[in-house]
């Protein structure tokens, strides 16, 4: 990558690091950034990735400029992610990384098992699922929320639109987490622990699509196999569809789930709030907890031409990455932008992404999934009790929360 000198006056930034998320995200360096530097270059990191610099949009306009221009902000020249290390971009990308053409080729293949009218039909079974989930978890006395709660409704999900026998739904919760949370020492067993989760669920889709060539079922799987022309899988192309369903299928929802809860648990009014009246507010709240939660924190792009941005210049082939959680915050969108506030109107927030080819197609069933989470909770519970503080996941990309212990108080 070819960069031009750039002049800077916050040498003290560091949004890259994992250690800079340990306790909670760095909003005060977010601030600085959308007042006085609204395209930041970020100095290389010596210890994580990336190891090369990169430029920084925050504001929310920026990051929608980006996100829907992807002629001049490709996701597939070096991928969608801030890893310069990517050997695996050499044989088969994920959705994520690739642009038009290619990216619709393959998000055809699912979009219809994702559409509006698809997602409601499940409405009443997920409910069901979750009054189970939740019933367990307050009867239970004291609990992860996390583990006990948040993660298990979106594996349920995803392992029913896959086709994963429900009993192997926890095996794609520890490979998730060994990916995902490949720089955190709880989830770092061995030094390629993550490698070796990928792996091992690769193979463990392979063999799925064994059984499903032999015996076809109403699942995603079956209609990835079942692709032919321009759209009909490679092997690799095949695991990788399943790694990304299966992790951000769970991941997102899991930990928007979570951020929201610890929302509510630090503001207590807003919990009474939506007690009140669930009908009135219940929609806006699951849009707020995601504004506020915004689980995937940033996505890097490559710019495809030398052009100017405010003031400066960014050369071809130069990364830049939208900080989501950064423009979800940005005044000039959302008033008090800081406070939980589950009113609030409109809510144009980008925790999906800022619209454009990679607008997250999971969309409709991340809000079914947390609306009937929250519904049932405030159905069953009058108020919980945190009996230790958060514990936050180290990672510079996924706004995750490991472990949330708690007390539910039922309803009498």
């Amino acid at each position: 990558m070819t960069l031009t000198a750039k002049p800077s006056t916050m040498d003290d930034i560091d949004i890259a690091s994992h250690d800079a998320y340990m306790n909670g995200v760095p909003f005060d360096q977010f601030t600085r950034l959308r007042e006085d530097a609204p395209l930041f270059f970020h100095k290389p990191m010596e210890s994580d990735q990336p190891k090369e610099g990169f430029w920084v949009v925050t504001r929310h306009a920026d990051c929608v400029k980006v996100n829907r221009q992807w002629e001049s902000f490709s996701s597939q020249r070096k991928g969608a992610l801030l890893v310069e290390d990517r050997p695996d971009l050499e044989m088969a990308r994920m959705l994520i990384d690739l642009d038009p053409p290619e990216h619709q080729r393959l998000r055809q293949l699912v979009s219809r098992g994702f559409t509006p009218k698809v997602i409601r039909s499940m409405d009443g079974h997920f409910r069901e699922v979750a009054i189970q989930i939740i019933g367990d978890a307050v009867a239970s006395g004291t609990f992860d929320f996390v583990n006990d709660i948040a993660a298990e409704l979106p594996l349920y999900a995803i392992a029913q639109l896959l086709g994963i026998p429900q009993e192997d739904r926890r095996k794609v919760f520890d490979w998730s987490n060994s990916m995902i949370g490949s720089n955190d020492p709880e989830f770092q067993e061995s030094e390629d622990r993550a490698g070796s989760a990928m792996a091992e669920l690769y193979m463990y889709a392979n063999e799925l699509a064994a059984a499903r060539k032999i015996e076809p079922q109403q699942d995603l799987i079956t209609v990835l196999l079942e692709a032919d022309g321009d759209q009909q899988l490679t092997e690799h192309e095949f695991d990788l569809f399943i790694l990304l369903l299966a992790v951000a299928g769970n991941e997102t929802t899991r930990n928007a789930t979570a951020q929201g809860m610890l929302a509510f648990l630090e503001n207590p009014d807003q919990w009474t709030l939506l007690q009140s009246d669930p009908a009135k507010y219940l929609d806006s709240a699951v849009e707020e907890v995601l504004r506020f939660g915004t689980p995937v924190m940033q996505f890097r792009r490559t710019v495809t031409a030398d052009m100017e941005l405010h003031g400066q210049t960014i050369k071809e082939g130069d990364a830049i990455a939208m900080y989501y959680i950064a423009a979800n915050r940005d005044p000039e969108v959302f008033a008090n932008p800081d406070s939980f506030d589950i009113t609030r109107s409109p809510n144009p927030h980008l925790a999906f992404g800022g619209g454009g080819p990679h607008h997250c197609l999971g969309v409709s069933l991340a809000r079914l999934e947390m609306r009937i989470m929250f519904e049932v909770l405030i159905d069953k519970v009058d108020h919980f009790e945190l009996v230790a503080p958060p514990s936050r996941l180290r990672s510079n990309f996924i706004h995750g929360i490991k472990h949330l212990e708690l007390k539910a108080v039922p309803k009498a």
